[in-house]
């Protein structure tokens, strides 16, 4: 590290020193040289010009200058151009006015890399007095990795409160659940009840094909949202795990009728089903979990593209049975393939980042796993595929029913 003291070398007691001697740095000098060297934060001395007389070594890795390069440039050169135009004005006013801005208080600022990367730092700024003229100290601490832990435990803060009021909404969705049920089971019945009556009419007082079929459209409607809401108090009710023999295809198909709700129009969702697929061992509320919240990030990779098309297929495979979600938006970045299975891990703004690691958590649970292809390109997005091992022989007679109606997994409440 190169430096230029401040003006502090004295000539021994007695006489004056030799030629030799005075080249010899003083003790005080090479301690302050080891200082600038082995301290953490960067540390620069300028003049009144604005003019670098010391840079340590933490500035060449802060910064990306050398200490060659610096010594004897302005220490503009590291500063934004916004503050680099103006630094040298800043120094004048100071000396003419003596009006203290900085010096002795510290602040954060920003600074510059030779790249052009703009860095976060907090100087602190010192001044001295020498026979060359004052001298200003500046102690620079990087707080890159301060700023993004803070940002990452505000976003862990938030999450949690979200968490909070998911949790929240949730205990409602189930009380919510559960009180409309009632009213559309007695919509449902009003309705069948007017349609017997209405086909009781006599011929001369028959009414209308036209309005016995919206009768009909209505007894469908009030039965397809009683059923959804069925649906829903399955799917949030807590409940311990429960696994059982089941066909994939219509466990896949209801928690589409759920995922589908909203959805915008235009949107197709494609089934490819697999036939005569073997029956899985399963939690089923779990993994149409796993089916709804692949649905739904399909969907919303979708949303904003010209061609919006989500393709569920199933297939028999060696070993299990594997169900893919693929859609038709971008693909995924390369980059953010690595963080995509961990929590707190989101692309999204309103998203806990929680889905995809549930997910796949819940297929190893399974014995299987949850993978992705990040596609990209020609129309083809995203494929996510699930996989499912078959249940052996000892597995499968442990959730046959037995001779007293029970299920094997129900008496045992196991995973």
């Amino acid at each position: 590290m190169s430096m230029k003291p401040f003006e502090r070398a004295e000539a021994p007691p007695g006489g004056s020193a030799s030629n030799s001697q005075r080249t010899v740095p003083a003790i005080s000098d090479a301690q302050l040289a080891s200082v600038l060297d082995t301290a953490a934060d960067g540390i620069i001395i300028i003049d009144e010009r604005g003019i670098v007389l010391t840079y340590n070594k933490a500035c060449e890795h802060l910064f990306g200058y050398t200490a060659v390069e610096m010594l004897g440039r302005n220490v503009n050169a590291i500063m934004p151009t916004g503050h680099s135009r103006a630094h040298d004005g800043y120094i004048g006013n100071y000396l003419s006015s003596g009006h203290r801005k900085i010096i002795g208080i510290g602040r954060e600022v920003m600074a510059q890399h030779r790249d052009g990367t703009m860095i976060p730092v907090h100087l602190s700024v010192g001044e001295a007095v020498t026979s060359a003229g004052r001298q200003f100290i500046g102690i620079m601490r990087d707080l890159r990795d301060r700023n993004e832990s803070e940002q990452r435990l505000n976003q862990l803060q938030a999450n949690l409160v979200r968490m909070a009021r998911v949790s929240a909404v949730d205990e409602m969705g189930a009380a919510l659940a559960h009180e409309l049920n009632q009213p559309l089971t007695a919509l449902m019945l009003y309705l069948q009840a007017v349609e017997r009556s209405c086909a009781k009419q006599g011929a001369a007082n028959a009414i209308p094909t036209s309005v016995m079929a919206i009768l009909e459209k209505a007894v469908h409607e009030a039965e397809r949202a009683g059923s959804i809401i069925q649906r829903m108090r399955q799917f949030i009710e807590k409940r311990d795990p429960v696994r059982r023999l089941v066909d994939l295809n219509p466990l896949i198909e209801d928690a589409l009728e759920l995922t589908i709700l909203g959805s915008p129009p235009g949107t197709r969702i494609m089934r490819d089903f697999g036939t005569e697929l073997p029956p899985v061992l399963v939690d089923p509320v779990q993994i149409q979990q796993v089916v709804v919240n692949l649905v739904r990030n399909a969907l919303e990779a979708i949303k904003c593209c010209d061609v919006q098309v989500v393709r569920l297929s199933t297939k028999r495979v060696a070993g299990g049975v594997a169900m893919s979600v693929l859609d038709s938006g971008p693909g995924i970045r390369p980059e953010g393939i690595g963080e995509m299975f961990k929590a707190f891990s989101s692309s999204k703004s309103h998203g806990l980042g929680l889905g995809l690691a549930i997910s796949k958590s819940i297929a190893q649970t399974h014995g299987g796993d949850l993978s992705v292809d990040p596609g990209g390109g020609g129309g083809r997005g995203a494929c996510f595929t699930l996989l499912l091992p078959l249940p052996d022989d000892a597995t499968a007679g442990a959730t046959a029913e037995t001779k007293d109606g029970t299920n094997g997994s129900e008496r045992h409440r196991g995973w």
